[in-house]
């Protein structure tokens, strides 16, 4: 049977609505006890955004994936001539594989690859230059560009965007590496897509998860969480990030919003632009890179407040889209709401945490474990849908129990905290660097 996508939205708000006052009246002895040790709007706050937002944003998800009856990526008969821009500083260690991997793209159509140097001070443009020669063939052009001094990611974009002339743009990071059937999904999600699509996100997984600990934790947050997340967002006509790591944009539409922005979040602020216009953002989690996720505590904890202040940059600039009326615009309140609840997470529930260590169950006690039932049907939900699309793949999902256990009990500790600061940055103006090398 089918239902109309405005009719399912709606649908699922409501039913998420009724887990949210489910959740409120189960809290009520909870609310009633922190509110004498810490008085009621202190109480109500924690509260709120430790149980009763993220139960109800969890609700809204899996309802969401659940009816996700999006139509089917279909091949074309004639594909249509695709650049592919690769913005790398200091790659020398990753941009040969990048390049390879475009290289066996089994696109059927014309496809362009051009490199653009934002300054290295390694040996990347070397290096570009010599696999540029090597990989080149009759079906695939490859050209290497070298900017004169790194003026950041942005620029060395919107460098390439001007010296190519195909209507599709991809972008890919310098240290990523493509499945060979990616960028010909990813055209045929866009071609497949409702024709107000101007941009399309393709998966990012973790090429590197098998290095340490932190690297097997982020390997569920990009299968399990990020990929959720956009195909959620996929499915009522609004994908929030386009991200730069892997995704499809038309010549037109980045031309209209002049382009991609010079920020530390050129992505998600460029992808709200495009959706201020009215434009449809898509999601084809059939296109799979890999990338290198950052391996060292100091490095995550730089690239999420990256993240971070790319979001407050994204709402200083586009924070019209609160007011537009629009599916997405759910999901942008949503984003609206992760500033106090990793502030509540920080400041309240990790001390909370460790109160109970101490016999101290204010914060974290009987109550806390009402979250689990949901957080174990959301979990298993999302495992079965991603495991689905791998095994259409011919990918299988590979073993990573421990991985999983600190992505559930303990990565949010790391994390929550790490976005605090990145908010405090962007708020102090603090200076803007990518900072992940």
């Amino acid at each position: 049977m089918y239902v109309p996508v405005l009719a399912k939205f709606f649908l699922i708000l409501g039913i998420a609505a009724l887990w949210m006052g489910l959740s409120v009246w189960l809290s009520l002895p909870w609310l009633r006890e922190l509110s004498a040790a810490f008085g009621f709007p202190l109480a109500l706050l924690s509260i709120a955004f430790i149980a009763y937002v993220p139960g109800f944003m969890n609700a809204f998800l899996i309802g969401s994936i659940l009816g996700d009856r999006r139509p089917a990526r279909r091949p074309v008969l004639r594909y249509p001539a695709t650049c592919v821009l690769v913005a790398c500083y200091n790659e020398q260690d990753n941009i040969a594989d990048t390049l390879l991997s475009l290289s066996r793209q089994d696109y059927p159509g014309v496809l362009e690859v051009v490199v653009i140097d934002d300054g290295s001070t390694d040996d990347t443009l070397a290096i570009a230059r010599r696999e540029a020669g090597r990989l080149a063939s009759p079906s695939l052009r490859i050209r290497v560009l070298a900017m004169p001094k790194n003026g950041g990611k942005s620029k060395a974009l919107n460098h390439g965007l001007a010296q190519t002339t195909q209507r599709l743009v991809i972008t890919v990071d310098g240290d990523s590496f493509l499945r060979a059937d990616a960028v010909r999904k990813l055209v045929e999600r866009f071609l497949s897509d409702p024709p107000n699509t101007v941009a399309v996100a393709g998966a990012v997984l973790v090429r590197n998860s098998r290095l340490n600990w932190l690297t097997r934790a982020q390997e569920w947050d990009y299968f399990h969480g990020i990929a959720a997340v956009k195909r959620m967002q996929s499915m009522y006509h609004g994908t929030l990030v386009a991200q730069g790591a892997f995704s499809l944009y038309t010549r037109e539409a980045l031309e209209e919003v002049g382009g991609w922005p010079e920020c530390v979040g050129e992505d998600i602020v460029v992808s709200w632009a495009l959706l201020e216009t009215g434009a449809r953002i898509g999601y084809c989690e059939e296109a799979c890179l890999f990338t290198k996720v950052p391996d060292r505590l100091g490095q995550f904890a730089r690239q999420r407040q990256r993240w971070s202040r790319g979001l407050m940059e994204a709402f200083a600039r586009h924070g019209r889209l609160l007011v537009k009326p629009r599916m997405s615009t759910l999901f942008i309140w949503w984003n609206l709401l992760f500033l106090p609840m990793d502030l509540v997470y920080t400041l309240v529930f990790i001390p909370g945490v460790i109160a109970a260590l101490f016999g101290h169950y204010w914060i974290v006690g009987v109550m806390t474990l009402l979250v689990l039932p949901l957080a174990m049907i959301w979990n298993a939900i999302i495992f079965r849908v991603q495991q689905r699309m791998f095994k259409s793949q011919d990918m299988r999902v590979r073993r990573n129990i421990g991985g999983f256990l600190f992505y559930t009990l303990g990565y949010t500790m790391i994390l929550q905290p790490v976005c605090v600061m990145g908010y405090a940055a962007e708020l102090l103006r603090l200076r803007k660097t990518w900072g992940t090398k």
